[in-house]
């Protein structure tokens, strides 16, 4: 697998990598040939304000913990895994006592622009999805917040972290959210298309460009635009041609609108050709088959094997690259 750039602190509090200053508004620089309207469809990644290091310390440690767990045998990380992409390369997820998940644990890199967190968009930021999996029964079953609470001040180091990080305020499910969030904020993957898109016409091959084109020219920047690529609306799964799998209603779940049936959040394809694998359900292994059956079912459009090697050799500049993550010393 190619080494991914994961921005982030540690519990020693190393700083974030900068990534320089956040680019002014308007469009971006374009090559001599290329369509102006279509790079401003998209934006580099930015710099976020980020947290209190302290808070962003305790939040790298809360991440790993599997002290957070009914079982004491997961952790965010499990599922998530820092050093494999934030994610785990399997179809769902197995949480508490093997139970199997009903959706594909998605890449937590670059969550922190997302319209909303999770499929289904239930979650509005990256506090309030940060506690559900700790609380859910077939994931991390600690099945409420006293039990959480009780876990980390039985802990005397937490005890001290949550102090230096919060002053003069309790442990709670609430505070935990806040750092584990704070630590999600560090995990950007600046890549060789931020380059492009701030004007290093040399960063991406002739071949890649071409591919770009393609990705434009069949219509899916109409949903994977913007920074992220991706992860800023909602929409139907099989707009054209109706999706295999109809088991999983998507939205309707949260919202119970008819409108809202096979309703998820459109992915970010930041960092795609290395999270699979793909949809929802994680039903597809193959980012070529992903392509062409996004293709299909939602555009109408029937690829050639040169189409689809086109768009992934496109994808591909979307690969962050940074340092790998590691496990902090846990109290």
């Amino acid at each position: 697998m190619v080494s991914v750039l994961v921005a982030c602190g540690n519990a020693e509090g190393s700083a974030v990598p900068d990534l320089g200053p956040a680019p002014p508004p308007g469009p971006v620089a374009m090559a001599a040939d290329e369509n102006p309207r279509l790079l401003r469809r998209f934006r580099p990644l930015r710099r976020l304000e980020l947290a209190d290091g302290e808070q962003i310390a305790l939040g790298k440690m809360l991440y790993f913990d599997t002290r957070l767990s009914g079982g004491r045998d997961l952790s965010c990380n499990s599922c998530h895994a820092l050093d494999h992409l934030g994610i785990d390369s399997r179809a769902v997820s197995i949480g508490h006592n093997g139970r199997l998940g009903k959706r594909n644990a998605p890449t937590v890199y670059n969550t922190a622009q997302h319209i909303a967190l999770f499929w289904d968009g239930r979650a509005a930021d990256l506090e309030q999805q940060a506690s559900s999996p700790i609380l859910d029964p077939s994931e991390m079953a600690m099945l409420d917040a006293r039990s959480v609470e009780r876990t980390l001040r039985g802990i005397p180091g937490y005890v001290a972290a949550f102090g230096r990080a919060y002053p003069g305020e309790a442990i709670d499910l609430s505070h935990v959210a806040r750092a584990i969030a704070a630590f999600e904020r560090t995990l950007v993957t600046p890549s060789r298309w931020d380059r492009y898109l701030e004007g290093d016409h040399t960063a991406l091959t002739k071949a890649e460009h071409a591919g770009l084109k393609l990705f434009a020219d069949i219509g899916c920047v109409q949903c994977h635009t913007g920074e992220l690529v991706g992860a800023s609306m909602f929409q139907k799964v099989g707009v054209v041609e109706r999706w295999p799998n109809q088991a999983d209603q998507g939205r309707y779940v949260v919202t119970k609108l008819d409108a809202d049936r096979m309703v998820f959040k459109v992915p970010s394809l930041r960092n795609v050709a290395l999270t699979g694998p793909y949809f929802h359900d994680g039903s597809v292994k193959s980012l070529r088959t992903a392509i062409a059956m996004m293709a299909k079912h939602q555009l109408g459009t029937e690829l050639t094997d040169e189409e689809v090697v086109s768009i992934e050799t496109w994808l591909k500049t979307l690969d962050g690259t940074t340092v790998n993550v590691t496990a902090p010393a846990l109290p």
